[in-house]
C-alpha cells in the first residue's frame, strides 16, 4: 500500500465527496474513483457507501481512515527527524500536555532539557480534556503529561506532580468568599463536564461516585478550558479544577476557592513503551530532577 493511496482516502473522508477531493487532490475523479474500487479489493472491505450526495465511511471505513491518518502522520514524522539530523540536530521531541496542570513543572522541564540539548527541537503540544494519551497513540506527541486517571495500556509512565482541587465560581457566587469549600457545600451546584474525554475521567473530577451517595447536578457541556471558564463566569455552572488553574487562569470575575475531601490530581509523564527515543529518555530525566526538587 501506497502513501499516496492514504492521503487518497483521508482526503474522500473529510470531502465526503469524491469530486471534491479529486479537485483537493489535483487529480481526476476517474483516477480517484479507480482507485478507491482498487484499495476496497485490495483490503477486501467496503470502505465508503455511496449515495446521491457522496459517499459516507463504512464502519471499516471509518477504522482504516483513522489508521490512515496516523501513519501518515508517521511518515511525516520520519521526515522531520531526517531533516533535523541533515541540518546537524535531533529532531523535534513534542511534549504533549493539558491547560495548566503542573504547568511549571511543564515550563521548567522543557526549558532545562532545551538547555542540555540544544540540537533538539523542543516543541510543546497542547492538547484538551484527556486527549492527551490519545496523541501519544497517534502520533502527534512523542511524550506527554497526563492528567490521571487514563488507560496507558502500552506506555511508560510515572507520576511526577500531584496538585490539590480548587472550585471555580463565578466572582459574585456566595460561596466566592469561602476560604475553603466541600462537596456538601456545592452539591446543588450545576457542575460543567465535558463529552469529550472517556467517562471515566468525566466522573473521577466530577467526583462520582461521592461518599454522600448524592451525583453531581450536571450543567452544560464544553469542549476545552476556556468554553469552561466562560460558563463558569457566566453563573451557568462552577467548575472543579487543578489548583494551578487559579493561576494560570486568574480572571476578575472568576473566584476559586479550595475544595476539601477529595483526591488530589496526579499527572504522570508518559510516553509509548515501543517508541522510546534518547530524547525521550533524557526528558524523562530532567522531569525526574526537577519533580524532586522542593517546592519553589
Amino acid at each position: 500500500m501506497e502513501l499516496r493511496e492514504l492521503r487518497y482516502l483521508v482526503a474522500i473522508a473529510e470531502e465526503g465527496n469524491l469530486g471534491r477531493a479529486a479537485k483537493r487532490l489535483y487529480v481526476s475523479q476517474p483516477t480517484l474513483s479507480y482507485a478507491l474500487k482498487s484499495l476496497e479489493s485490495k483490503l477486501g472491505v467496503r470502505l465508503f457507501d455511496r449515495h446521491a450526495g457522496g459517499v459516507t465511511a463504512t464502519r471499516a471505513g471509518g477504522d482504516v481512515v483513522i489508521a490512515a491518518r496516523r501513519a501518515i502522520r508517521e511518515a511525516e514524522r520520519v521526515t522531520e527527524v531526517a531533516d533535523s539530523y541533515r541540518r546537524g540536530g535531533v529532531g523535534p521531541l513534542r511534549v504533549g500536555f493539558e491547560a495548566s496542570g503542573a504547568g511549571e513543572l511543564i515550563a521548567r522541564s522543557r526549558a532545562e532539557f532545551a538547555r542540555r540539548n540544544p540540537g533538539v527541537r523542543v516543541e510543546p503540544r497542547r492538547f484538551d480534556w484527556g486527549e492527551e494519551v490519545a496523541a501519544l497513540r497517534d502520533g502527534r506527541a512523542d511524550v506527554a503529561f497526563v492528567w490521571l486517571p487514563a488507560d496507558l495500556t502500552g506506555m511508560c509512565a510515572e507520576v511526577v506532580h500531584v496538585e490539590s482541587r480548587v472550585v471555580g465560581f463565578p466572582a459574585a457566587h456566595p460561596l466566592a468568599a469561602r476560604e475553603r469549600v466541600t462537596l456538601e457545600d456545592v452539591r446543588d451546584e450545576p457542575l460543567t463536564w465535558t463529552e469529550h474525554a472517556p467517562r471515566a475521567w468525566v466522573e473521577w473530577w466530577a467526583v462520582v461516585p461521592r461518599p454522600d451517595g448524592s451525583t453531581p447536578r450536571w450543567g452544560p457541556t464544553n469542549r476545552n478550558v476556556e468554553e469552561m471558564l466562560e460558563q463558569v463566569a457566566a453563573g451557568a455552572a462552577i467548575c472543579f479544577a487543578p489548583a494551578g488553574m487559579a493561576l494560570y487562569y486568574a480572571r476578575p470575575d472568576l473566584a476559586w476557592v479550595p475544595l476539601d475531601g477529595v483526591e488530589p490530581m496526579r499527572v504522570a509523564l508518559a510516553w509509548p513503551r515501543d517508541e522510546e527515543t534518547d530524547a525521550i529518555r533524557e526528558f524523562g530525566r530532567v522531569v525526574r530532577e526537577l519533580a524532586a526538587e522542593p517546592p519553589r
